[in-house]
């Protein structure tokens, strides 16, 4: 499996604070079948111009000191679209998946539907390939909503770990794979224990290995290596009958 969503650069956002819990994440997810992973710490579009930090530089080389074996790493970046991105920002490719044509990307939480288009469309006009964090988290998504972005040739990264979850975002997560609008599945993994594992598992164990390996294989080694993605079927994610039988009395956002 090859997650391109994490963030494990140790100390520098909200997720790995020391080289130490990087290492034992990364040594966990690699047990779990991962091979391959991207670190994305935060940025905001706004800060992008600056360059990549010189105390970023200073973890990765830390964490490659620490971490011989295990997964292999990559580098990028979490993109907060809090405003068009500049043209030093679109040009640098360090804030690309492994300085490819794609960026993850993600939105405020109360992003309004024609914003969202709007900065997206952006993006792409920076020659830019978007690839939109975790899409389910936002309360406009919707099918018809998914489809716009991607008519603009957006990308959507589903979170693997909501997708098996009896929530409002799970449903949305779970529609989005079911019109066969998910291209990957990653973890967001912030220095826990989030993996790619189970919703592979999942999909495998209900006879879905052939998206299950788009969604977690063979799509995201294709962005690392700049090709063109496939595009995966629909798929019905069960949930566990308890799971089911809790949805139906209602669940959190």
């Amino acid at each position: 499996m090859i997650d391109l969503h994490s963030h494990l650069l140790p100390g520098v956002d909200d997720g790995a604070r020391t080289v130490a819990q990087s290492v034992v994440t990364l040594q966990a997810l690699g047990e779990s079948g991962v091979t391959d992973v991207c670190l994305t710490p935060h940025f905001a579009a706004s800060v992008l111009e600056a360059g990549v930090p010189e105390a970023h530089e200073e973890a990765w080389a830390a964490l490659r000191r620490e971490m011989p074996l295990g997964p292999h790493l990559y580098r990028g970046a979490e993109v907060m679209l809090d405003r068009g991105l500049g043209p030093l920002g679109a040009r640098n490719p360090a804030f690309r998946v492994n300085c490819t044509r794609f960026m993850l990307v993600e939105f405020p939480r109360m992003v309004a539907a024609e914003a969202a288009f709007n900065a997206l469309r952006g993006v792409v006009e920076m020659g830019i390939v978007p690839l939109l964090a975790h899409p389910e988290r936002y309360t406009i998504c919707s099918p018809a909503l998914a489809q716009r972005w991607k008519s603009l040739g957006v990308l959507l990264q589903v979170d693997a770990t909501t997708t098996l979850m009896a929530t409002r975002r799970g449903d949305r997560a779970r529609v989005l794979l079911a019109h066969g609008l998910g291209d990957i599945v990653a973890a967001d993994n912030h220095g826990d224990n989030r993996t790619m594992a189970d919703i592979r598992e999942a999909l495998t164990a209900q006879g879905d290995g052939e998206a299950a390996a788009l969604l977690t294989t063979d799509n995201p080694r294709a962005i690392l290596e700049n090709r063109t993605t496939i595009t995966v079927p629909p798929v019905t994610v069960k949930l566990p009958l308890k799971d089911r039988i809790r949805r139906i009395f209602g669940a959190d956002e």
